[in-house]
């Protein structure tokens, strides 16, 4: 698993990327593998965990989880 935090991410298209840390790679993450209960979006800046799969078009996100302590920072 790597932690990251979110480049930017689309509600209407349910897609965006995150940047892992130390890292300068875009990572694609799609609502489908953001794991939270109810409307699965994430917000600019916010702290994640996910696991990176390597595709034919880059690398996506897989089981994105929000940190703690982002979900309270946006509350």
């Amino acid at each position: 698993m790597k932690i990251g935090q979110v480049k930017w991410f689309n509600d209407a298209k349910g897609y965006g990327f995150i940047v892992a840390d130390g890292e300068d790679t875009d990572v694609f993450v799609h609502f489908s593998q953001i794991v939270m209960d109810g409307f699965r979006t994430l917000k600019e800046g916010m702290r994640v965990q996910f696991e990176p799969q390597q595709h034919d078009r880059g690398v996506m996100a897989l089981q994105v989880q929000v940190l703690d302590d982002a979900i309270n920072a946006i509350n």
